[in-house]
C-alpha cells in the first residue's frame, strides 16, 4: 500500500526525532547494566533500513532506548529484512526477532529485556549488523549460553553394496528435553543414515516412499556424485510416488578409475518443493573412502567425525514451523506476494549439529578430522573455534586438496563442505566451542550467521599416531580451454506474473535444454552473479576444477575438486571439467533451495561421443 505525502513527511520527521534522541549519551553501570546519563534515553527509538539496505546495512546501526521503551523498525527497502538478536534465551531462540516486509513498519518486542548492549543482524542478509542499547538496570531477561546438555549423535552408518532406506515419518530428539520433533526422515533419523562405501565399488541404494500421500512424489540426489542422468535425482523425472520405490546406482568411478574419496550428502530434489522437503528432514550424509589415504596418516575411526549443520525453527512444543506456502496451485504460485523473490529465504532460528541443538562431543587431546557440511537451505556459516586455534583444511567435499591450508575461520554456504583437522593436543581439561562468526572478508556479500554451535570437551589421553601432512594428493592435470564455452548468469528477473530467480534471464523449464556438450570433451564455463545477493552455485555430475575467481588465481582452498561455488554480487568464477561416462540431462542451479525452487535452475545435456 502507498503512503500519502503527509504520511511520508510525518514518518520522516518521527525518524529524525528518534535518531536525535538515540544519540543521547549513556554510561555503563555495574555488571554491564546501563544507568541513565545526564540526558535520559528516549522511550521511543527507530531502526531505519533505507533502499539498498542489503548492501549498505542498517541506516541506524547503533540505537539506544530506555528500558521498557519501544523500538520501531522502518523498512524503506524493496526487500524484506529482519532485526534479530545474536543473543539467545533459555529456549535457544533469539531474545528478539521481527520480520519487516518491504516498505512496512513493525514494532520490536524488547519489554522483558534487562539493560545492556544487544548485537543484532538481518537473518536474510547477515552482513547487516547493528547494536541496540537498552539503558536501565539488570532486571529482566538476559542472554543465556547454550546448555550443551546432550551428547552429539553420530548417525547410523550403512556399508553394504545394496542398501534400502525407507522415507517415513519419524520422531527425532532435537532438543534435549520436551517432545521429540516429528519429521520426514530417511530411515527414521535426521540426518538419515550415513552411507559409507569404498571408492570404485558399485553401490545400489533403494529408497522406499512411506511418507503420507500429501507429501507428493520424491526424488533423491547424491550431491557431489558422478552417476547417470537417471540416477542423478532429476527434479521432474524418474520420481518416486507414494508406496513406490526406486533404486539408484552409484558406480563410484570416473573415466574407468575409482573416484577420489569424497564427503557428500544425499537429499530430496523434487521440483518446486525441494526446500520444503529438506526442511522437513530429507537429508543424509554420503562418505566415499579410499584405502590409499592410509599412507597420509590422517585421523581415523573415532577421530574422524562427520558434522551436518542445518537451521530450523520450532514451535513451543518442539515441532517444526511451516514457512512455506501450500503447493498445488501450479509451479509459479510463488511469483507474487510477500515471499516472492527476493524475499523467499527460509532461515531457522536455531542451528542444529547432526540434527541436535547445542550438543557436546567428548574428545581426546589429539588430532581430529572434522567433515563439515552446511546442509542449510539458505544460511552461510563462518566456522571458528573459541580458543583461537586454526583449522587445517585438507580437503573439500569432493576430495583432498593438493596441499594443507591453515585457516583461522572457514566460510561455507549451503551445500559446501570442508575436510579439516583440529588439534586438541594442548587443550586437555578444557571446553572448546565451535562457533559461526560474522563474515568479515567481504563487504558486498550476503554474510554469515553468528551463533555458538557445539562444545568439544577435551578429556582423557591418547597414544594417537596421526599427523597433518603438508602435501596430500595430485589433482588431475587437465588443460583448461582458453575459450569460455558457456556463461551462466545468475540474477533476478520479472514478468507480468511476478518475480523469479533466473539463469541467463530465464526461469527453469524442464522441457528446455540450455547448453549441449559432447561427452569426453573439456569445457570452460563462466559463473556470473548480477544480482544483489550472494548465490551458492551447484554444478552436477563432473569433477570440476576452479580456474579463476574475478580474473585472479583461486585461493588455495579452491584448488581441489569442487561442485558448489560462492558467488558474491558482481563476482565471476571460471571453472572447467571433462564430461565423462554418462550422456543425458544434468542440472545447474543455486543451492539456496528457495532460489532453486523459484526458477534459478537450468539444464545441460551431455551428448554421446560421435561415431568414428
Amino acid at each position: 500500500m502507498g503512503i500519502s505525502d503527509f504520511g511520508r513527511g510525518s514518518l520522516f520527521f518521527a525518524v529524525l526525532v528518534a535518531l536525535a534522541l538515540a544519540l543521547a549519551p549513556s554510561s555503563a553501570g555495574p555488571g554491564g547494566a546501563l544507568t541513565a546519563a545526564a540526558d535520559p534515553a528516549p522511550q521511543l527509538a527507530t531502526i531505519l533500513i533505507e533502499l539498498g539496505g542489503a548492501a549498505t546495512g542498517y541506516a541506524t546501526p547503533n540505537v539506544a532506548v530506555a528500558q521498557g521503551g519501544e523500538v520501531t523498525v522502518v523498512n524503506n527497502d524493496s526487500m524484506a529484512h529482519t532485526v534479530t538478536s545474536d543473543a539467545v534465551g533459555t529456549d535457544g531462540d533469539p531474545l528478539f526477532h521481527v520480520v519487516v516486509p518491504a516498505r512496512t513498519t513493525r514494532t520490536l518486542v524488547i519489554a522483558r529485556l534487562a539493560g545492556g548492549k544487544y548485537a543484532f543482524f538481518c537473518g536474510f542478509h547477515p552482513s547487516m549488523r547493528g547494536t541496540l542499547t537498552i539503558e536501565g538496570d539488570a532486571t529482566g531477561e538476559i542472554p543465556t549460553s547454550p546448555p550443551f546438555d546432550q551428547p552429539l549423535r553420530i548417525p547410523k552408518v550403512l556399508t553394504g553394496n545394496n542398501v534400502t532406506i525407507p522415507m517415513r515419518m519419524g520422531k527425532v530428539r532435537v532438543m534435549a528435553s520436551g517432545p521429540r520433533t516429528r519429521m520426514w526422515t530417511y530411515a527414521g533419523s535426521f540426518p538419515g543414515p550415513t552411507i559409507k562405501r569404498p571408492t570404485g565399488r558399485a553401490t545400489k541404494v533403494t529408497f522406499v516412499h512411506q511418507l503420507p500421500r500429501k507429501a507428493g512424489s520424491m526424488s533423491v540426489h547424491n550431491h557431489g556424485g558422478h552417476q547417470s542422468s537417471r540416477d542423478d535425482g532429476q527434479p521432474t523425472r524418474y520420481l518416486i510416488g507414494k508406496g513406490g520405490r526406486r533404486t539408484y546406482t552409484y558406480p563410484l568411478t570416473d573415466f574407468g578409475a575409482p573416484v577420489p574419496a569424497y564427503f557428500a550428502f544425499y537429499h530430496d530434489h523434487k521440483m518446486d518443493v525441494t526446500a520444503r522437503n529438506n526442511w522437513r528432514g530429507l537429508q543424509g550424509m554420503f562418505l566415499v573412502t579410499d584405502p590409499r589415504e592410509r599412507r597420509l596418516r590422517l585421523p581415523t575411526g573415532k577421530f574422524d567425525v562427520p558434522l551436518h549443520f542445518s537451521d530450523r525453527s520450532f514451535t513451543r512444543k518442539n515441532q517444526l514451523t511451516n514457512p512455506f506456502p501450500s503447493p498445488g496451485r501450479g509451479m509459479h504460485h510463488w511469483m507474487n506476494g510477500p515471499k516472492a523473490p527476493p524475499n523467499d529465504a527460509t532461515v531457522g532460528s536455531r542451528i542444529l549439529v547432526n540434527g541436535q541443538y547445542a550438543p557436546y562431543l567428548r574428545v581426546k587431546p589429539g588430532l581430529y578430522r572434522l567433515r563439515l557440511l552446511n546442509a542449510s537451505l539458505f544460511s552461510a556459516y563462518d566456522f571458528a573455534l573459541s580458543n583461537g586455534s586454526p583449522f587445517v583444511q585438507v580437503g573439500t567435499g569432493n576430495g583432498l586438496l593438493p596441499k594443507s591450508v591453515v585457516r583461522q575461520d572457514l566460510l561455507l554456504g549451503p551445500a559446501q563442505r570442508a575436510d579439516v583437522i583440529v588439534d586438541f593436543r594442548r587443550q586437555r581439561g578444557e571446553n572448546v566451542l565451535l562457533r559461526t562468526i560474522p563474515r568479515s572478508d567481504d563487504t558486498t556479500g550476503t554474510g554469515s550467521r553468528s551463533a555458538t554451535l557445539m562444545q568439544f570437551r577435551v578429556r582423557g589421553s591418547t597414544d594417537q599416531t596421526a599427523r597433518i601432512p603438508a602435501r596430500l594428493t595430485k589433482i588431475e592435470n587437465i588443460k583448461a580451454p582458453r575459450k569460455v564455452a558457456k556463461t551462466w548468469t545468475f540474477g533476478l528477473s520479472e514478468t507480468g506474473r511476478g518475480s523469479f530467480w533466473s539463469i541467463n534471464g530465464k526461469m527453469f523449464d524442464p522441457g528446455r535444454v540450455d547448453h549441449k556438450v559432447r561427452m569426453n570433451s573439456v569445457e570452460r564455463w563462466r559463473l556470473r552473479n548480477v544480482s544483489d545477493m550472494t548465490h551458492y552455485v551447484h554444478l552436477h555430475e563432473e569433477r570440476w576444477q576452479t580456474l579463476s575467481r574475478n580474473g585472479d588465481k583461486p585461493p588455495p582452498w579452491e584448488k581441489g575438486y569442487e561442485d558448489t561455488w560462492r558467488l558474491d554480487p558482481g563476482e565471476t568464477v571460471d571453472v572447467f571439467a571433462r564430461f565423462t561416462d554418462y550422456p543425458g540431462l544434468f542440472m545447474v542451479h543455486c543451492h539456496m533451495l528457495n532460489h532453486e525452487d523459484h526458477g534459478m535452475m537450468a539444464q545441460f545435456k551431455v551428448l554421446p561421443t560421435r561415431s568414428p
